[in-house]
């Protein structure tokens, strides 16, 4: 056999049990995951499929995090730029306003990236057509990550998770 070719598929998230967004595209990209892993074997490439929640700012730091969800192949951004708008889900996990992404697709914005070009950007990414963002170069969390992170914190700090609270 050939030798096989390496794909490596990231889907970075900040919540998978209240946040519909994320739950939404988690679905969407296991449905062209479930497509796609069968082809690209055929075409010679192993394809590694990883869900990574950010539960931490420090894991974001690690993975140089810039917005939820956030879809990568071989390590970069299968967006180009980076969209937000108002999540409530995140928001209400967090205490604070948190802004979560959305995809820009044939000059359409959505919450949820449709399969169709979730499929697109990793075949395009895989074969090396594709217009990605790359996620080096300098890295800050960013402050509306940062803003999750401490909210969260300090929501969390005020039940002690009995019925007591």
């Amino acid at each position: 056999m050939a030798d096989r070719k390496k794909v490596v598929v990231q889907f970075l998230y900040l919540d998978l049990d209240t946040c519909d967004r994320c739950i939404a595209t988690e679905k969407a990209l296991d449905d062209v995951m479930k497509s796609l892993t069968p082809a690209l074997g055929i075409a010679s490439f192993e394809v590694e499929y990883n869900k990574i929640q950010m539960k931490t700012a420090e894991i974001a730091e690690r993975f140089r995090f810039v917005s939820s969800p956030t879809i990568r192949v071989n390590g970069n951004d299968i967006c180009q730029f980076v969209a937000e708008n108002s999540c409530g889900c995140c928001s209400d996990i967090s205490g604070t306003e948190v802004d979560c992404r959305v995809f820009e697709y044939n000059g359409e914005l959505y919450e949820v990236p449709p399969k169709e070009m979730l499929a697109e950007a990793i075949l395009k990414s895989v074969f090396g057509h594709a217009e990605t963002g790359c996620s080096c170069g300098e890295y800050e969390l960013p402050k509306n990550l940062k803003g999750f992170y401490e909210g969260r914190k300090t929501k969390s700090s005020w039940s002690c998770g009995k019925d007591c609270c």
